[in-house]
């Protein structure tokens, strides 16, 4: 134990320990909701790095636990292959592998990060405030203050049902053309209005 914590606590993996020890106050910072895990998004990019598709905390943090962890490996198989007097040999030694630990790390991160992307996607997720502004149809009967339904178009041709409400008495029946214009969160509907095709501002 005495080893380990000389050698972590020692050069040049000192180094990697005071970043991990950065790493490690970030996330316990995050997990008691000070912090935020996107932070640093606006800040850094990774992505020339192949590091690209997840925050770059999540990166950063992967490639410092590597190569902490490789280069305190490297730095305990050194000092038991090289002789206690052979200080310069050893030191040498030492920061060559903690160059090729950092190395090896990057190249491992590179391959961990590519499962993660995935759950990261670089364009937010379809949000019900993209359809304000957009015409519907009338699925309904009848559209009034406590009841209605309408078929809208997203942006990338998919469609959805969403509740309508309107405040007005438009002749909204089936099959009429309807505008979204507000959306009630609590009572989770769009307010509509009549909408004449021939006014559609995008003609």
């Amino acid at each position: 134990m005495r080893t380990f914590v000389e050698t972590a606590a020692g050069f040049p993996t000192i180094l990697f320990t005071a970043a991990l020890v950065v790493v490690l106050v970030f996330w316990v910072l995050v997990a008691v909701g000070v912090g935020e895990a996107e932070s640093f998004d606006a800040d850094a990019d990774f992505g020339a790095w192949g590091l690209g598709g997840v925050p770059v905390s999540i990166a950063f943090s992967l490639l410092t636990a590597l190569a902490w962890f490789l280069s305190l490996a490297s730095s305990l198989l050194i000092a038991d292959a090289v002789p206690a007097g052979a200080g310069t040999v050893r030191l040498l030694g030492e920061l060559l592998a903690s160059v090729l630990a950092l190395l090896l790390a990057w190249r491992l991160t590179r391959l961990l990060v590519r499962p993660f992307a995935r759950l990261f996607p670089d364009e937010p997720g379809p949000s019900r405030q993209d359809f304000l502004g957009r015409t519907c149809t009338i699925r309904t009967g009848r559209v009034d203050g406590a009841f209605g339904q309408a078929e809208v178009a997203a942006a990338d041709g998919s469609t959805a049902l969403v509740q309508v409400r309107q405040t007005g008495t438009d002749p909204l029946r089936l099959g009429s053309t309807g505008l979204l214009y507000a959306y009630d969160s609590t009572g989770e509907f769009f307010w509509v209005a009549s909408f004449e095709e021939a006014l559609d501002p995008r003609d």
